[in-house]
C-alpha cells in the first residue's frame, strides 16, 4: 500500500514538471546568444529533456538511461550541424537541473516527503543529470571527430589530384612535403583514380616538393610498382638539379624510373610511348 501510494506522488510530481514544459522552455527565448533559426532548433530537444527530467522520477532507471543515450545522440547531431558549441548542450542541462529541481523541492513539501524520500528522489534525479551530460558530451565529441576526420579527408583529397591531361595521360601535381601520411594518400588516389579513368601513363612531378630523402623515394617505389601492376606506366617529372643532388649523395637510385627535368618534356615521352 505504501508503494502504491510513494508511486502516486512521484508521478504527480512527473505531471506536474510536464504541466510546465513549455513554460520551462520557454523561459530560455530571449537568451542572447540564440538567434531564431537557432532557437527553432534547439527548443524540441529542450523540451524532450524536460520530459525524461520529468519521466525520470517515476519510471525504471535503467529505461531512464537508454532515453537519455539515444537524446544525447540526438543533441550532439544538432549541435554539429548548428556549428554550435558543446558549451551551449551542457548550459541548458545545467540550467535545467536547477529548475526542475526546484520544482521537485517544492512539490516533495506539498506532499510532506521525509528527509531520507526526498534525498533517494534527488539524488536520482541527479544521476540522471550527470548521465545526460555524459551522453551529450560522449555523443558530441563523436560527432565532431567525424566531422573532422571526413574534412581531413576531403582536404587529403585535393591536395593530391589526379589531373586528367589526354584520355589516357593523367598528372599528379606534388606540391609541399612528403610525409608517410600524404604518401599513402598519393598511393590511394593513383590507383584508385588511374583505375577510375582508364589511364596508360601516370606523370607524378615533383617540381613543388622541397626535398626527396630516402622515405620519399622509398613511397614513389611503391607507388610506381602498384600502378605497373595494374598496368600503367610512370614517368617522374621536376627533378631539378638539387634534388637529384641530393639523391645521389643518399644513395637514392631511380635507374628503374623514367624521369625528367621539366614536365613538359615528361608528357612529351608520355604521348610518345602512345604511338
Amino acid at each position: 500500500m505504501e508503494d502504491v501510494l510513494l508511486n502516486k506522488k512521484l508521478q504527480q510530481i512527473t505531471a506536474v514538471i510536464l504541466h510546465k514544459k513549455e513554460e520551462l522552455a520557454e523561459q530560455k527565448r530571449h537568451y542572447h546568444f540564440y538567434n531564431h533559426d537557432v532557437y527553432v532548433q534547439l527548443v524540441p530537444w529542450r523540451e524532450k529533456l524536460i520530459k525524461i527530467y520529468a519521466e525520470s522520477i517515476s519510471i525504471d532507471e535503467e529505461l531512464t538511461f537508454q532515453i537519455l543515450e539515444k537524446w544525447g545522440m540526438e543533441v550532439a547531431n544538432v549541435l554539429t550541424t548548428l556549428q554550435l558549441p558543446l558549451d551551449i548542450a551542457l548550459e541548458e542541462i545545467s540550467y535545467y537541473r536547477n529548475q526542475i529541481g526546484e520544482v521537485i523541492t517544492e512539490e516533495a513539501k506539498k506532499e510532506n516527503f521525509s528527509f531520507d524520500l526526498f534525498s533517494k528522489v534527488i539524488s536520482r534525479y541527479n544521476l540522471v543529470v550527470d548521465k545526460a551530460v555524459h551522453w551529450v558530451s560522449k555523443s558530441y565529441m563523436k560527432d565532431y571527430t567525424d566531422k573532422i576526420q571526413s574534412a581531413q579527408y576531403a582536404i587529403d583529397e585535393l591536395s593530391i589530384p589526379v589531373v586528367r591531361i589526354t584520355k589516357e595521360i593523367g598528372v599528379i601535381p606534388l606540391v609541399g612535403e612528403i610525409d608517410t601520411h600524404r604518401a599513402q594518400i598519393l598511393m590511394e588516389n593513383a590507383l584508385k583514380q588511374g583505375d577510375a579513368y582508364k589511364l596508360r601513363w601516370l606523370i607524378i612531378d615533383l617540381s613543388a616538393v622541397p626535398i626527396i630523402d630516402t622515405m620519399v623515394a622509398d613511397q614513389l617505389f611503391k607507388v610506381v610498382a602498384a600502378l605497373k601492376l595494374i598496368g600503367i606506366g610512370v614517368v617522374l617529372s621536376g627533378i631539378r638539379p638539387e634534388i637529384s643532388l641530393t639523391m645521389v649523395q643518399l644513395g637514392v637510385k631511380l635507374s628503374d624510373i623514367v624521369t625528367f627535368n621539366s614536365l613538359y618534356r615528361a608528357l612529351d615521352y608520355a604521348n610518345s610511348q602512345m604511338q
